[in-house]
């Protein structure tokens, strides 16, 4: 390996810039150069999931309110999240990984651990591998892609952070520790605000001074975690690149109301859209669920929930449906208040299989009609189709 010290590993951390905020403009190239803001629309009580660098230098962050975002920067374009088309991006990143090496680990959708210590015959020295990683991810996927390559997980994501965008940022072996010594505690992954502001109380400021610390004098901080943070502030991490996919365990989604709701009807029309999509989700990832659970908040931020388990697994999104509002329905009668957010969660996932029964509806009836129903979906849009009870409401 090049370098001026051998790699014993050779751990690049992938973080593609901005990625729901250029995902959209990748597709909408006349937003090249304007601030666009992912998540939702001025006025909603939506949340950041994305900014565009030209929003960034207004001051808008990922997860700030919507509203906070509007008045920070009135004349961004704002647009509503596309999961589906960043899942498949998503796959294309992976795919583009992968042809380097085996062993890639895809923590998020636009981020990536990869293992190329056994790769240089094949993909060349750390360096050139970084540089033609970047080049196939911009000329396949036309996205920027930051990258930090080090001997650990640890400083090989702190690294990819802090060229960013379009960064790269390779730590030789043997500098890990001077290159961390300067950077502020809350650079280190696991440190919180609240740790950060306890250690600042004993004057650690640093990732430096961090590592210089004894383990007892950061133990009512970290507790039984102490010694392994002095160590990752020292540059010292073997956790491994672990490829396995893991499991979804639960899938579902939410929605946040401009307005708050307070008729039934409308509750339920809420519901059952979140089941379909939750139900076409599960269709997709070709997964089963035996918990339904829902989440709601009401005006005063109070946020409950209950679950219930089925009988049997289902991707059926009108059972979905028919629990989620009974679930919702008992909420209600323990308090009824202006309701500010509805989510529906299917969980204790498995594989789809069909249990055939010998009285009432036939489930490959209801099987082969739900995935009718998702190609509708995928051409025209979702809700072309809506039971009689819940059409009601605004």
């Amino acid at each position: 390996m090049s370098g001026t010290a051998p790699w014993p590993r050779v751990i690049v951390h992938a973080d593609l810039d901005a990625f729901f905020a250029a995902a959209e403009i990748l597709r909408r190239p006349e937003l090249r150069g304007k601030p666009v803001i992912v998540g939702g629309r001025p006025g909603g009580r939506g949340v950041v999931a994305a900014a565009s660098y030209e929003a960034r230098a207004y001051g808008v962050r990922s997860a700030m309110p919507i509203a906070q975002a509007a008045r920070l920067c009135p004349h961004a374009v704002f647009l509503p999240g596309d999961h589906a088309y960043y899942r498949e991006l998503s796959e294309r990143f992976r795919a583009v990984l992968e042809r380097f090496t085996p062993l890639v680990e895809m923590v998020s959708v636009d981020e990536a651990y990869l293992d190329l210590s056994h790769a240089e015959h094949l993909v060349g020295p750390p360096l050139a591998a970084a540089r033609a990683i970047k080049r196939q991810v911009r000329e396949e996927l036309g996205l920027t892609v930051s990258l930090g390559v080090a001997t650990s997980r640890l400083v090989a994501k702190i690294a990819s952070d802090l060229d960013k965008p379009d960064g790269l940022r390779l730590v030789e072996p043997g500098t890990e520790a001077a290159t961390l010594a300067p950077l502020p505690v809350g650079r280190m992954p696991g440190i919180g605000p609240k740790s950060v502001e306890r250690l600042q109380r004993i004057g650690v400021t640093t990732l430096g001074g961090l590592a210089r610390m004894p383990v007892a004098v950061l133990q009512p901080i970290f507790g039984r975690r102490a010694a392994e943070v002095i160590d990752r502030a020292r540059g010292i991490d073997p956790r491994p690149v672990n490829p396995a996919r893991e499991p979804a365990k639960s899938v579902g989604r939410e929605r946040t109301f401009s307005q708050d709701l307070t008729d039934p009807r409308e509750i339920e029309r809420v519901l059952y859209q979140l089941a379909e999509r939750a139900g076409r989700d599960l269709r997709r990832e070709g997964l089963h669920g035996r918990v339904v659970a829902v989440k709601l908040r009401y005006r005063d931020f109070e946020t409950v929930g209950r679950q219930r388990r089925l009988p049997q697994p289902t991707s059926d999104h009108q059972e979905i449906a028919a629990v989620a509002t009974a679930l919702v329905a008992r909420l209600l009668e323990a308090r009824r208040a202006p309701v500010r957010l509805l989510g529906v969660r299917v969980a204790a996932l498995s594989p789809a299989a069909i249990q055939l029964t010998m009285f009432g509806d036939d489930p490959l009836r209801r099987h082969r009609l739900n995935h009718a129903l998702d190609d509708l979906a995928a051409r025209y849009g979702a809700g072309l189709v809506v039971p009689g009870r819940v059409m009601g409401g605004a």
